[in-house]
């Protein structure tokens, strides 16, 4: 059987291991945890300049290319569903969407169906770009499956590629709306002294760091001193709620798995509802009251959605720019945060 072949560049700071290194060099996308890469190095699946290199505790040198055989993605028949879709934009070449909270925007072995892949495929009577490959048609970028707000999706292979290219740009425009415990403040001296936290010009808090799989849990991600791969989440506060949490805007300059739930929480603000990052953190009934308190608690998931996108259309290369409302989950909790409810 042919095997895909993925090269690998080991960066700096990566550390001396071949297993460290690889986990931390490993493009995301390709979803090979710390444990895999150590199976395939026994099995001879790893080479060096045509050489297999078996020992996984093998050191390893900035600059080095390494060879990943792996097994072709078996075929998986990924069906057309007939679910719901709101539509900001569509042409022959793009959609847009709103996707709501609860829905896996791609098929995985959890998730075969339900997902925004099987709504765009019946939507579109089967007929996606291909580039992302059977399971993941058309996607060029995604958001958490509790995570609502805006997508776009590629229908033809010139505007995948197009988009893609964007997107490994950074010039794509994307800003989030998100609830976190307290307020980011310039005056908190605990920021100022935090790795990689700054605030610019306007209080806009910037957050700058390496992230990477986390060392035993590899669903989260983490910041990290060495490796990893660089992020920057900046973010604005928009409304305070009686100094207990806040609505914040965010935006990326890079595009890292949970960047905003994971800096965030790094930078002591994580997100209300958010399981993963947001800690056990609980809003005072003094500060927002017996109902303020218990709709942050009971919160069932991240407050965060993706509010704007915009990107220069890949083929008419028109200026878009799109927004989505805030949900009616998350408009209730600020609201009942604010009292009003």
């Amino acid at each position: 059987m042919v095997k895909d072949i993925l090269n690998v560049e080991i960066g700096p700071d990566m550390g001396p291991r071949l297993d460290k290194a690889l986990a931390a060099a490993v493009p995301e996308e390709a979803a090979l945890s710390r444990s895999r890469l150590a199976r395939l190095i026994a099995e001879g699946a790893v080479s060096r300049e045509g050489t297999p290199i078996t020992d996984q505790k093998a050191k390893v040198s900035a600059g080095e290319i390494y060879a990943i055989a792996l097994e072709p993605p078996k075929a998986v028949e990924t069906l057309a569903q007939d679910i719901p879709l709101e539509v900001l934009w569509e042409d022959a070449d793009l959609i847009v969407v709103n996707k709501p909270a609860g829905m896996v925007t791609h098929p995985a072995p959890g998730t075969p169906e339900g997902t925004l892949v099987n709504a765009l495929l019946h939507h579109f009577g089967g007929n996606l770009s291909g580039v992302g490959g059977q399971a993941r048609p058309g996607i060029v970028h995604r958001i958490d499956k509790d995570t609502s707000g805006l997508l776009v999706v590629a229908k033809s292979d010139r505007a995948h590629h197009g988009l893609a290219a964007q997107f490994e740009a950074h010039t794509v425009h994307r800003h989030y709306l998100a609830v976190c415990h307290g307020i980011p403040d310039a005056a908190d001296p605990r920021l100022h002294g935090t790795r990689g936290v700054s605030f610019e010009q306007g209080g806009i808090l910037k957050i700058a760091t390496q992230l990477a799989r986390h060392k035993t849990d590899r669903q989260k991600q983490a910041v990290v001193a060495n490796g990893g791969r660089h992020a920057v989440t900046r973010a604005r506060v928009v409304e305070g709620f009686h100094g207990a949490a806040a609505l914040i805007d965010c935006w990326l300059e890079t595009g890292r798995t949970h960047q905003i739930r994971v800096h965030m929480s790094y930078a002591g603000h994580g997100l209300l509802g958010d399981p993963t990052y947001g800690g056990k953190r609980k809003l005072s009934e003094k500060a927002v009251g017996v109902d303020g308190a218990e709709a942050a608690r009971s919160f069932p998931r991240q407050a965060l959605h993706a509010a704007t996108l915009g990107f220069i259309h890949p083929v008419t290369e028109e200026e878009l720019s799109f927004e989505a409302p805030l949900p009616a989950d998350m408009t209730t909790l600020i609201e009942t945060l604010r009292g009003e409810s």
